[in-house]
């Protein structure tokens, strides 16, 4: 028998184990999720052969999920590094975990973070074309490039960030549309380089029809790529971006048709004003699919702090639509990010999306902040520690500053407000001598 994709099972009213996870995880009733699920506004990404996923599900009514990016390149190709960080990011509560390697022997490393990893895999199978061997960009073949998604698919990758939206078309406005940072997206400049140097149309484009017949054989997700996304606020909401978001909506329902799971990929830097109306917009043209952002970055300035530059666009774009972030850390525009680089980079993306979690009104969003103040009222510093996002770095504050009161910190001591509360309402005595 046919294997059927989650949104075909979803259409014809089957329940999957995995859609069984995800509504007890969401705490949402699973006739709900399936409509969700067979309409495109929620994707669970589960290829058919990930046989350690632990599933997760993307888009409307659900918690807003996570994604961390590592990979071997050319200037950084250690196996068990990578490895070491795929281990901490699902220790961390990241939901899945992006491979973008770009150099070396990609295939052993993606077949080693598939078999370790319960998180959802995603990769940008145009990265591997840099990679193949003895060839220039401008000799390698659209078959070339199709038969990459089918190695990706086959060893088992969950989602995939397939830059389709990019035609000759879009490439023609972004070469007339004086940008100030042209293409930041690497697998768009990589598509737009081959596409000037061939004269040919983008294969993810023209061959649509071929990808998604993979995607719906391995029940693959496909993240539509923003080649065009603003890398800089100068750029933010332009033609360019414009443009492609209509032909990724497009693509979005030509998936559909073939009970393919989409995920649409968004900006990208972006200054905070523009944030709510792009994902109103990214709404609308796609059809509600889950959106997929990188921060947005709200600004240039801030080298070696574009996590929080990137908590602030992730929590805006999240709270007014958003479903997906991916991290950005303080390495960001820098350098490779290591594995405290990284650890950064996911506590912010993980205050970000709970953050607007709360003002989405997600279930049970707020019961842990609700259990934090109870805590803080009642000074209970382990109990705090239990509830931090991180309890690390609180426990190692809070040990360093030695107080000379156990029940109130350094910074007031005895002349801590809520203490100060506690006695005074319990009619006891408040002395500060």
């Amino acid at each position: 028998m046919k294997y059927m994709t989650q949104m075909e099972a979803a259409r014809q009213n089957i329940v999957t184990d995995q859609m069984k996870i995800v509504a007890a995880k969401e705490n949402m009733e699973l006739d709900k999720l399936m409509l969700l699920v067979a309409q495109g506004r929620v994707a669970i990404p589960a290829n058919k052969i990930h046989v350690r996923l632990n599933p997760n599900g993307i888009g409307e009514g659900l918690r807003t999920k996570i994604n961390v990016n590592l990979g071997i390149s050319r200037d950084s190709r250690d196996f068990d590094m990578e490895l070491d960080k795929a281990a901490q990011a699902m220790k961390m509560g990241a939901e899945a975990i992006m491979d973008l390697s770009s150099f070396g022997n990609t295939r052993e490393f993606r077949r080693r973070l598939i078999t370790a990893s319960s998180a959802m895999i995603g990769t940008v199978p145009v990265y591997d074309a840099i990679g193949l061997p003895g060839k220039d960009l401008a000799e390698i073949t659209a078959e070339e490039l199709i038969d990459i998604v089918r190695v990706h698919a086959g060893d088992g990758v969950d989602f995939m960030a397939v830059h389709a939206g990019i035609n000759r078309k879009t490439a023609e406005r972004l070469k007339n549309s004086g940008r100030l940072t042209n293409i930041v997206s690497r697998g768009g400049s990589l598509l737009y380089a081959w596409m000037e140097l061939t004269g040919n149309e983008n294969p993810f484009y023209e061959y649509y029809d071929r990808i998604l017949d993979i995607c719906n054989e391995y029940d693959v997700t496909i993240s539509l790529g923003d080649a065009c996304r603003p890398g800089s606020i100068n750029d933010s909401t332009d033609a360019c971006q414009i443009e492609e978001l209509i032909t990724l909506g497009e693509l979005t329902k030509k998936a559909w048709s073939r009970n393919v799971q989409v995920m649409v990929e968004g900006p990208g830097h972006m200054p905070i004003n523009e944030i709510a109306a792009n994902m109103v917009l990214q709404k609308s043209l796609c059809h509600h699919a889950p959106f997929y952002v990188l921060g947005p970055i709200v600004t240039d300035i801030a080298p070696g702090y574009d996590h929080i530059t990137s908590a602030i666009g992730g929590a805006i774009a999240a709270a007014s639509g958003a479903d997906f972030l991916c991290y950005v850390t303080p390495a960001e525009h820098l350098r490779l990010p290591d594995l405290d680089d990284m650890k950064e980079g996911i506590i912010a993306a993980r205050i970000a999306a709970h953050a607007a979690d709360i003002a989405k009104g997600v279930y049970g969003a707020r019961e842990q902040d609700y259990q934090m103040s109870l805590a803080r009222k009642n000074l209970d510093w382990e109990q705090m520690f239990a509830l931090a996002i991180d309890s690390e770095k609180p426990r190692k504050y809070r040990t360093a500053s030695n107080p000379e009161f156990e029940d109130s910190c350094t910074m007031c001591g005895k002349l801590c407000a809520i203490r100060t509360m506690n006695k005074t309402l319990c009619g006891e005595s408040v002395s500060f001598k």
